[in-house]
This record gives structure tokens, C-alpha cells and sequence, in this order.
């Protein structure tokens, strides 16, 4: 089993996960995901959140900021989406993305959780 398949399965083990994948944002395909389901298209998630990450990259240029990106939190009425771009060279140009179901997650947990598996993924 890959190092990608670990994390996937790490990635959906946090409470309330729906839906999991390491996206890159480059091309906006995803290179490994699990779960998902009719409504959560993970393929269809991957290539739309590409843009939410190239968004905020040019929002930071444009502001001059000197900084990375932690993760970004998208909340909807009964889910939280977040994603996480990997900070280590092998990582570069890739994010995690991670659906909870809302009801069931506790979202500081998942951030925690997320950056654990983001320390321990190689690519």
C-alpha cells in the first residue's frame, strides 16, 4: 500500500469525514481519493477547489503577502470543506482536501488531524 493510500485512509478515519483527496493544483486532477459519494463528486470537488487555491494565491501576490497558506475552511450548511496545501518540497503544488459532515465533526480536530497526516505523507 502507497504512502498516498495511508493518508487517504487516515484522511477519511477523522470523525465525520465524507470524502477525501490530494489534488494537484497544477492540473487540478486528483491523485488518490476515498469515499465520496453521488452528491460529493471527489473528481468534479478536486478540479473546482484548484481554483478556490489558485484564487487565494494570486489574492496574496496581489497583496504582496509574504506567507503560505495554513489551510482554507469552506463551510456550508451541513458540511465543512477544508483544504490544506502541502508546505514540504515533495508536496509542492499539491492539497489535501477533506469533506465533514458538519453534524458529526469536530473541526479543530480534523485541522489537527490533517496536519499530522500532511507531516507523515510522502509523494
Amino acid at each position: 500500500m502507497s504512502n498516498m493510500d495511508v493518508s487517504l485512509k487516515d484522511m477519511m478515519a477523522i470523525d465525520g469525514a465524507i470524502g477525501a483527496a490530494v489534488v494537484d493544483y497544477g492540473s487540478g486532477m486528483a491523485l488518490g481519493t476515498l469515499g465520496g459519494s453521488k452528491e460529493l463528486d471527489l473528481q468534479v470537488a478536486s478540479a473546482a477547489n484548484t481554483e478556490v487555491v489558485k484564487a487565494k494565491l494570486r489574492a496574496m501576490d496581489a497583496l504582496k503577502l509574504n506567507d503560505t497558506i495554513e489551510d482554507i475552511l469552506i463551510t456550508l450548511g451541513g458540511q465543512y470543506h477544508l483544504i490544506r496545501p502541502l508546505s514540504g518540497r515533495a508536496g509542492k503544488g499539491l492539497f489535501l482536501y477533506l469533506a465533514l459532515d458538519r453534524g458529526r465533526a469536530n473541526l479543530a480536530m480534523a485541522r489537527h488531524h490533517l496536519r499530522s497526516i500532511e507531516d507523515r505523507l510522502e509523494v
